[in-house]
């Protein structure tokens, strides 16, 4: 039958589709046609031969015919005739088909059984019922014997379907003749009914009960069929308990027993029916995971604890009303207890290595099976003439509740297919399913409206085509090809399966005789016997729950193998150790039975493989404890091979630091996996273990880090010997994961360096490895790109270009190895240019190719950053308008640009709307509305601009209103894009798009915001009001970024913070005092203010928060009383709000608890800055403190200036110069130990002062606070003194050695360094101990300043003597010439004399000047 659906459907896509399935069908045929003579050859009744022959010729008949008609609409794709005429012979063939299966043996009894109910059925169609003939008690009595042995044939046939083709007839049979007496006994049951209405709900149960029973044996058929069919099992039991649940509501309907008994019947009904999901358990029962079912059996097992007490309790007092409820409990209890434990069994048996795990399905045919059977009985219903309005409103909600399931089924199955003719299928399926269910519902409008005979046939005549479309869908979807692949349990399963079903069948069979006897108990309580055997049956259960409860854990999935893997592990962390051992001491011994090449290729092969399960072995140690065993096992398998190909490497290496760390990286790996497999047990597929998770994931992570060490390792030293074929394979498989962007550009610049080192083929191994990474790395990272780009032949091209540079990349590394071998072969280093240039070329296609498929992305991208650069413009206009200099150019008024800042915010308002549904839409659409939102928002900020010049600067506070208003759109534009960008593409329960939702309120909120500002900004007598809306619903959303789980990019000082928090004090002031004024000047400065305020503070508290060193405690501190000082900060700005509405005096006296709240939390922010800062921190504004500070920055400073030394190095002179060299290297010399002693100088000087703080006499007292102030003031002046003279020291010198300063000023700047020194030890010796420690460090560090720079002197001034000895004078022989070199050198000795005063003079004002300003303990020590 598939076979001839695909046929079909061929005129849909013929390239695909049109040599596969001829090829397809006419293979099956000759499969059919052997299998056909074999069954008839096989049959002993010759008239059963003969249809089956007969039956089979037909179908090779249809074949052909729809063969035919399939190449006739090929021919003629258009031709609507011709696609009918092969709708037709399809549906033929299918017919055929199933009259050749009705022919094997069993399948004709089977239908003869349906043929009987069908038959039996007609009863329920008659118009009036026949007169009874029992009484009834009779007719009950019948009614409950006859529902037994329907059960038990039920049960009979579930049995059968297994079996032979005998017992399968035989049990059919069975089941109708019992049918046909139970419905017999339905319609004398209905006839005693006390109402037309309760005779109608008789009729219709046993209807139900028909369908069921039909459904039931159509399972069973197609069971007994095919017993490997995906699904049959749990198919056939869906449909026995159907049939249970059937005849329980019938029962509960009719019957009128002692109280007590029907609820033990119907509990007797349930535990027979669910008996038979412990036969054979090789499918899963349910979607519970093994740790679901240990918790399903925990909680039933207490629920069946307590109706078990109960029942007894219940028997005791007579209490049959809550008898009946405990025995409805228990019986509920102990179906979820079996269904457990079957699902339970399946998942140890599928666990085990041995077995193989099924797959699911594309679709599930349980879910198509009960949704068929709900809309058939709901359509049954709407039809029959008896049916109430009420009974018809629950019949159409069913059938609504049910289409929509199975639309909704169709949907994500297109989705999951590649099939494309599959997926037009399911949504054409769901198309005529939705559109049939609607045509029903509005039949089914009128006919409430008015309950006429027309209005019923109406609703009769749309029922036909939704149940031909639900009837076509379930057949669709039956189709093999979607149905899942059963598991196959192995012996080892099953054995490890029997103690958990032996327990569950023990609790059932307990359990039944339990509930038998308190049927029996419930009705004579003062029967001791009974009681006795009730107890001992309560017994037998609690045993066998406990049992299975015991079972249950003790096979846990999984477990055994992890020991097993664990174990394995472990012995070969020991094989390599030794061999390192042995490596150490050069004693490995060479493996000479195999190439070191093979070894090379086989050790690369296990790390991929142990590479590709790691995150595999993660996710089923997560969550799928099923797979868990298998998994492992997988994964310990290839270490055995590991060791030995990386110990057979490194035997082979001469380099022993080679050997060493491919043994070591093997060590490692091994050592990882363990701690994986240690994880993994723990975490044992329970996803509820999350404690395990974070374990799990870091053992992932370090044996991913260990694949890849060894992986570059071994690329490396293939790269070396010019062995490329583990690369070029690595990058062959990468290609089969086609995934782009990220490494492009690594790959492009990997190109580039390859074709400079044509040269240097030494450098190709390594960037031949990097390619073979970066590659797989490409194609892993971006795997979606190709599957939601659009359209499809964009993520198709994208596909194709990722793989074209696959080869690229394929032959560049087979060229790098061949010029590594040859390195000197010319027509090898050309063709390796030429492979470089051609994956260069391909890098740009794939950028293209990527580019055409985000084009939204990347216009969202654009758009952002181009409302960024608008905020940070308007943040500059907010400064200007802040200091009065926004004027306007020309003589215009804010009305002239009102209009365009209406007209432009409401185009704003559109184009968010086609923002917001570009999410959902294409990516061109995207990239059209971005596009547009920036444009505009541009545009509005501009205009917007105008206005607020135009208003002029006499109002600047306005001004910055109006700006703050469109900052505000733009900012949450900004938001808005960039949640658009995060959601596109996603589905519509996605968390981004929610995320989407809110920033579009957020956006149409301030865009409102704006519109109500621009129109009250002219008005003075509500523009303040206006504002501090504004600014209210601004710090409301501040408040909500705030409380966001966002961490923010960068941390901040608690001192930083601290300082914002003066804001928030100054900002209440101004809020209260303009709330009491009540003038709308007032109220906009305190707008524009608060604004500021509250964002700064939440901005740095935020960042302080999550300073790395700030412990969870104090960053929930900060965040909840910035939260509390910004609501009540609202809460104050509100109250200022209502003042200007209603300024009375109560209103304004809340002002003042307002500011009194925010004032508190406040005070609580700074106390938490302080704890932030740690015991270490101190007051920043302490005297002392900045004392330190000075002088550790002096000391940094004099550091820096003795590297800038270290750096220098002496000019070359000529030869006769030699004297000159030995004097700059004096002086090098001189300088560096003057700036390494000012260094130490000042460290001491620090100390000092600490210690002074240490012992009390520099402090926080305030007392002394003015004196030990003008203490630290000498102190910080003289180290600065220290530090400026001893740079003046190094550039004197630095200057002097190149040649451009004389020696003047070299002892001068010597002579400064020692008199700023000598001032520094005067400041530290006012107030410290003669005798400390530090004291004598410090002068210790201040005597060798000194000699230092007496050393320095000395050597300039005997350089200067030197070099004044060296000039010599030539005397003119010339009479006048010698007069006139006379009177020059008078000349120029009286001018020097004259400049020699006036310095003198200029220092002696300077020090008068500086002796002003030093404190007083200097004075009187200088004194």
């Amino acid at each position: 039958y598939c076979d001839a659906h695909k046929v079909a459907e061929l005129y849909l896509n013929p390239f695909i589709y049109y040599p596969c399935c001829y090829l397809e069908t006419a293979q099956a045929l000759r499969t059919l046609a052997q299998a056909a003579r074999g069954v008839a050859a096989s049959t002993k009744e010759p008239q059963a031969s003969a249809a089956m022959l007969d039956s089979a010729q037909c179908v090779m008949e249809g074949s052909a015919m729809l063969i035919h008609e399939a190449h006739q609409a090929l021919v003629h794709p258009g031709d609507a005739e011709s696609q009918q005429r092969l709708a037709q012979v399809a549906k033929a063939v299918s017919h055929s088909l199933n009259n050749c299966v009705n022919c094997l043996p069993g399948q004709k009894d089977v239908d003869m059984a349906l043929r009987s109910i069908g038959e039996a059925s007609k009863k329920l169609l008659v118009d009036f019922l026949p007169p009874c003939s029992k009484t009834f008690q009779e007719a009950q009595t019948d009614l409950n014997h006859t529902a037994a042995e329907l059960n038990h044939s039920a049960g009979e046939v579930v049995h059968s379907s297994r079996g032979t083709s005998s017992q399968l007839a035989a049990a059919s049979g069975k089941f109708s003749q019992d049918f046909d007496e139970f419905l017999d006994a339905g319609i004398e049951m209905a006839g005693h009914t006390q109402s037309q209405e309760d005779q109608i709900q008789v009729i219709g149960n046993l209807k139900n009960i028909s369908m069921a029973s039909s459904k039931l044996l159509l399972a069973a058929k197609s069971l007994s069929v095919d017993p490997g069919a995906a699904n049959a099992k749990n198919l056939l039991a869906v449909a026995a308990r159907a049939v249970t649940e059937s005849i329980n509501q019938l029962i509960t309907l009719c019957t009128q027993q002692a109280a007590g008994q029907r609820e033990c019947d119907n509990a007797l009904r349930e535990l027979e029916a669910v008996r038979g999901l412990l036969d054979n358990p090789n499918e899963p029962v349910s979607e519970l995971s093994y740790f679901d079912c240990i918790e399903s059996v925990m909680e039933n097992s207490k629920v069946l604890g307590e109706s078990m007490a109960g029942i007894s309790q219940h028997c005791k007092t007579g209490d049959v009303v809550a008898f009946g409820e405990s025995v409805g409990l228990a019986s509920k209890a102990l179906c979820g207890l079996t269904e457990a434990a079957g699902q339970a069994s399946y998942l140890v048996g599928v666990s085990d290595p041995n077995s193989q795990s099924g797959h699911e399905g594309l679709v599930d045919p349980i879910q198509f099976a009960k949704a068929h059977q709900a809309i058939q009985m709901a359509c049954q219903n709407l039809v029959d003439p008896a049916s109430s309005p009420s009974q018809v409103l629950s019949a159409a909600t069913i059938v609504a509740k049910h289409t929509s399931a199975l639309c909704n089924a169709c949907r994500l199955a297109s989705s999951k297919t590649s099939n494309p003719v599959a997926r037009r299928q399911f949504v054409q399926s769901a198309k005529e399913v939705a559109n049939t269910t609607a045509n029903l519902v509005k039949t089914i409008k009128a006919l409430d409206g008015d309950f006429s005979e027309e209005n019923r046939n109406r609703c009769r005549v749309a029922t036909t085509p939704l149940l031909e479309a639900v009837e076509n869908l379930s057949t669709f979807a039956s189709n093999p090809e979607f149905a899942s692949i059963p598991a196959q349990i192995s012996s080892e399963g099953s054995a490890a399966q029997e103690p958990i079903v032996r327990s569950a069948r023990s609790m059932l069979d307990s359990s039944t005789y339990l509930i038998e006897t308190a049927r029996s108990l419930v009705l004579n309580p003062k029967d001791p016997p009974t009681w006795s055997i009730l107890a001992g049956h309560s017994r037998t259960v609690s045993d066998s729950i406990k049992s299975l409860i015991t079972s249950i854990r003790d096979k846990a999935p999984g477990q055994r193998e992890c020991d097993y893997s664990i174990d394995s592990i472990n012995k070969c962390i020991r094989d390599i150790e030794q061999a390192s051992l042995a490596a150490v001491g050069q004693t490995l011994p060479c493996r000479d039975d195999i190439s070191m090449e093979a070894l090379q290729e086989q050790l690369t092969s296990s790390v991929q493989e142990i590479g590709h399960l790691i995150d595999p072995v993660s996710t089923v140690a997560r969550g799928e404890a099923a797979q868990l065993g298998h998994k492992v096992t997988q994964l310990a398998s290839y270490f055995d091979p590991l060791i030995v190909a990386s110990v057979g490497l490194a035997s082979k290496l001469h380099d022993h630091q080679q050997q060493m760390t491919i043994l070591d990286q093997t060590k490692t790996l091994s050592e990882s996996a363990l701690q994986m497999l240690y994880a993994a047990k723990e975490g044992g597929g329970n996803p509820k273990a999350s404690h395990t998770h974070d374990a799990i994931s870091e053992a992932a992570q370090l044996m991913r880090e260990a694949v890849d060490d060894i992986m570059v390792t071994l690329n490396e030293a293939a790269s070396e010997g010019g062995m490329v074929g583990g690369m070029v394979e690595s990058i062959a498989e990468s290609m089969g994961r086609v995934g782009v962007l990220t490494y492009v550009f690594v790959v492009f610049m990997v190109c580039h360096q390859m074709t400079k080192s044509v040269t240097c083929p030494e450098e190709l191994g390594g960037l031949a490895s990097q390619v073979t990474v970066d590659y797989g790395q490409l194609s892993h990272q971006g795997r979606l790109a190709a599957a939601t780009a659009e359209p499809e032949e964009v993520g198709f091209q994208i596909k194709t270009r990722v793989q074209e540079l696959g080869h690229g990349c394929i032959y560049l590394v087979q060229k790098a190895g061949a010029l590594q071998l040859s390195p000197t072969d010319s027509f090898s280093k050309r063709e390796l240019i030429e492979c470089a240039r051609a994956v260069t070329e391909k890098v740009s296609l794939v950028l293209s190719a990527l580019q055409a498929g985000n084009k939204g992305t990347q216009a969202c991208i654009t758009a952002a950053s181009a409302v960024s650069g608008i905020i940070a413009d308007l943040d500059t206009t907010i400064m200007f308008a802040s200091a009065g200099t926004l004027n306007p150019e020309n003589e215009e008024s804010f009305a002239d640009h009102r209009e365009s800042i209406l007209k432009t915010a409401k185009t704003l308002v559109e184009d968010t709307k086609l923002l917001v549904a570009g999410a959902a839409s294409s990516q061109e659409k995207l990239a059209q509305a971005a596009q547009s939102s920036a444009k505009t928002i541009t545009q509005l900020t501009e205009v917007v601009k105008l206005g607020a010049t135009s208003m002029g600067s006499e109002d600047p506070e306005t001004q910055v209103v109006l700006i703050n208003a469109v900052r505000d759109v733009a900012k949450a534009l900004a938001e808005l894009i960039g949640a658009t960008k995060c959601a596109a593409g996603k589905p519509a329960d996605d968390p981004s798009m929610y995320q989407l939702k809110g920033a579009a309120k957020v956006m149409v909120t301030n865009v409102t915001s704006l519109l109500k500002t621009v129109k009250a900004v002219e008005d003075e007598a509500t523009r303040g009001t206006r504002a501090l809306e504004a600014t209210i619903e601004c710090i409301k959303q501040e408040l909500t970024v705030f409380q966001s789980k966002d961490v923010p990019d960068k941390s901040t000082s608690p001192e930083e913070f601290t300082r914002m928090t003066k804001g928030i004090t100054l900002a209440t002031a101004k809020a209260v005092a303009a709330g009491n004024s009540a003038q709308q000047e007032d109220v906009i400065a305190t707008a524009n203010l608060s604004r500021k305020a509250i964002s700064d503070m939440l901005t740095t508290c935020k960042q302080a928060a999550h300073h790395p060193e700030v412990g969870e405690e104090l960053r929930n501190r900060a965040l909840q009383y910035g939260s509390e000082c910004t609501t009540g900060y609202i809460n104050l700005l509100e109250q200022v709000l209502q003042v200007l509405q209603k300024p009375t005096l109560e209103q304004k006296q809340q002002l003042a608890v307002h500011s009194k709240h925010v004032a508190a939390c406040v005070t609580e922010l700074v106390q938490t800055a302080e704890a932030m800062k740690g015991s270490d921190c101190v007051d920043p504004e302490d005297p002392t403190v900045i004392a330190e500070t000075e002088l550790l920055g002096a000391a940094a400073s004099i550091e820096a200036a003795a590297k800038k030394l270290e750096q220098l190095k002496p000019r070359a002179k000529p030869k006769q110069a030699d004297e000159t060299l030995d004097f700059e290297e004096q002086i090098l010399e001189a300088a560096k130990s003057i700036a390494a002693a000012t260094s130490a100088l000042v460290k001491s000087a620090s100390a000092a002062q600490r210690e002074l703080v240490a012992q009390g006499k520099v402090g926080s007292n305030l007392a002394n606070a003015v004196d030990d102030g003008q203490w630290s003031q000498g102190l910080i002046s003289a180290a600065r003194m220290v530090a400026a003279a001893t740079s003046n020291l190094c550039e004197a010198a630095n200057a002097s050695v190149q040649g451009h300063a004389s020696e003047e000023k070299l002892i001068s700047s010597a002579k400064q360094v020692a008199a700023s020194t000598a001032q520094l030890l005067v400041a530290c010796k006012v107030k410290a101990d003669q005798d400390s420690e530090a004291m004598r460090r410090l002068q210790a560090a201040g005597n060798a300043v000194k000699r230092a720079s007496d050393n320095l002197v000395k050597a300039a001034q005997k350089a200067a003597f030197d070099k004044s000895e060296d000039d010599s004078v030539v005397v003119k022989t010339k009479f006048v010439g010698g007069i006139a070199q006379i009177i020059a050198a008078q000349e120029e000795m009286l001018r020097k004399e004259r400049e020699l005063e006036e310095a003198r003079k200029k220092l002696a004002q300077i020090r008068q000047q500086q002796y002003k300003f030093l404190p007083s303990e200097l004075r009187e020590d200088e004194g």
